[in-house]
């Protein structure tokens, strides 16, 4: 739902570094295997509800133009033509009208037309698709056919991202396949199943928890993917990637973790990529009992909440679960997107401050060190999803950790669906989450957001509220000067930094795990996938595989 400088300097160290002296690079073909730690849940973009779906259904389907490498989402600096191939504003900037390109054909033919484009719209929007990106098209009031090429996007306002807006949060669909499938049925129509898209790859086959394999559309009005086919085999158990990957029955492992990085040191067969994810990890708070209007009894106060923070070395916990492959954040959003303000440094452990907190609120240590007020101890329950291995480590580094300044935490571990209900439904005391989030920090207005707290199924499952840091995020997302931006999302920074809704806990600077004939290029925070239909294997460094030509 949701990055600069360190992006761009990422893609140009791949870029470097992955060079074919050989020059044999540009040549197409060969397979690549990916060890995948998640299924996607279903082949149809404006449903899709997971990272990884999302990830492999932009290698199906097109957006109207793409980011550029500086990953710019204020006005229309950067961004590269793809679908549409030109585009021009109003005098107002008001409306912007996409030409798209005429080459360019669905996968079983048929060009795509502006009507795709005005049926993808209110696919999006409609309420009964339940599309995870319709609300962040708000401001786009309707889209018009000019022409069969020719596209008009309407907007309600003037914003500063209203082409992020109307090219990023959504992938073209096809009318002639999807015009008459009932929008509330799209997860159980055939076509989730075998999708038909415009990009440089299209779907060969899926056979849920076995493997999903695309192809490169060879004759794609962009070019054809430079590789012949991608193989994605999941797996829920970690172990079992590493160890498909070392065993070379894969070719990449999106993260290798501390604890497995030696197996990989020395490999002549394999190297490793550190790269940057617009995501972070943080404890939250609920801020209301249940949910509802009354204040939570342990964490409606922010003087607690500053307490628990102080109490926990976050940098520690860092090093403990991550080892040098993450960072702490600075407020609400990952780093490559966060403004940069020596005065929103996150604040050191501090547990003889923490105490005192702790103390002044009346919350006195017993003879067993743990701390009671009126009879009642001071505990908690801290609410994680059973199988998620970073946040069922956070959870019992914070719980020893708490323990020392008084505090007793329950761990409780829920199966995903029970986990993601309560959330919704505000029913904890604390949890760990996780988010990836968009390249704008504008996004960050749907979980911090008064708005996300109120909205059913909102991602502001804290309810935290603060008019003072909604009128600086509004301002901030409305700024038309960049400089003028990053000073008001400074301030929101710091209020909310002071509320403490949530911990920042973690940022994830993972490394990726390649086979050496692998050259991949254009990796950005967006998604290490992005750049896919642009990797390459050198015709003399391909294995028995890559000359395969099965599901093509």
């Amino acid at each position: 739902m949701r990055l600069r400088a360190p992006a761009a300097l990422l893609v140009l160290l791949l870029a470097s570094a992955c060079a074919d002296p050989s020059g044999a690079g540009d040549a197409s073909g060969g397979t690549v295997v990916v060890a995948s730690s998640a299924e996607v849940d279903v082949l149809v973009p404006a449903v899709s509800a997971t990272t990884s779906g999302q990830a492999v259904l932009q290698q199906l389907f097109d957006r109207l133009a793409d980011l550029g490498d500086d990953v710019n989402t204020i006005g229309d600096r950067g961004f590269r033509p793809h679908l549409a191939r030109s585009w021009a504003w109003s005098k107002d900037s008001l409306q912007i009208a996409f030409t798209l390109d005429p080459k360019a054909r669905w996968h079983d033919g048929p060009p795509v037309t502006a009507r795709d484009v005005r049926f993808t719209f209110q696919l999006y929007t409609d309420p009964l698709t339940g599309a995870p990106f319709g609300p962040l098209l708000a401001n786009i009031d309707s889209v018009s056919v000019r022409d069969s090429l020719t596209a008009v996007f309407w907007f309600k306002r003037r914003s500063p991202e209203q082409f992020f807006d109307a090219t990023y949060q959504m992938l073209i669909h096809p009318e002639h396949l999807l015009g008459k499938v009932p929008h509330d049925s799209l997860r159980q129509s055939p076509f989730g199943r075998a999708p038909v898209g415009s990009g440089r790859f299209r779907f060969a086959q899926w056979e849920p928890d076995v493997k999903l394999v695309i192809a490169s559309d060879t004759l794609n009005y962009a070019g054809r993917a430079k590789l012949d086919r991608v193989i994605f085999v999941p797996s829920r158990d970690y172990q079992v990637t590493v160890t498909r990957m070392l065993t070379g029955e894969a070719d990449v492992l999106e993260t290798v973790r501390p604890e497995v990085a030696p197996q990989f040191a020395g490999r002549s067969d394999l190297r490793t990529l550190q790269y940057s994810v617009l995501a972070y990890g943080f404890l939250e708070f609920a801020l209301h009992d249940n949910g509802g209007a009354r204040p939570h009894p342990v964490f409606g106060n922010a003087t607690m909440r500053r307490a628990l923070m102080l109490a926990l070395d976050r940098t520690a916990l860092v090093r403990a679960v991550f080892d040098s492959l993450a960072t702490v954040p600075v407020g609400p959003a990952p780093g490559a997107i966060s403004p940069r303000d020596t005065g929103m440094a996150q604040p050191a452990a501090n547990p003889a401050e923490a105490d005192r907190l702790l103390d002044s609120l009346g919350w006195a240590r017993g003879a067993d060190g743990m701390r009671k007020r009126f009879g009642r101890s001071l505990a908690f329950t801290l609410m994680i999803p059973a199988p998620v291995r970073t946040r069922v480590q956070y959870a019992t580094l914070i719980q020893a950790a708490l323990k020392e300044r008084g505090v007793a935490v329950n761990i409780e571990s829920l199966d995903p669906p029970t986990f993601t209900d309560r959330l919704n439904r505000r029913a904890f005391d604390a949890t760990i989450l996780a988010l990836s989030t968009d390249p704008t920090l504008s996004s960050i207005r749907q979980s911090w957001g008064a708005a996300g707290a109120t909205t059913p199924m909102g991602s502001n499952h804290s309810g935290y509220a603060n008019p003072l840091f909604d009128r600086l995020a509004d301002s901030a997302a409305a700024a038309t000067n960049p400089v003028d931006a990053r000073v008001l999302w400074a301030r929101a920074f710091r209020v909310i930094n002071a509320d403490v809704p949530a911990i920042w806990l973690y940022e994830p600077r993972p490394l990726m795990a390649l086979h050496v004939r692998i050259q991949p290029t254009r990796v950005l925070p967006t998604h290490w996938l992005t750049g896919l239909a642009d990797w390459s294997i050198p015709a003399g460094q391909r294995l028995p595989r890559d000359r395969a030509s099965g599901n093509r």
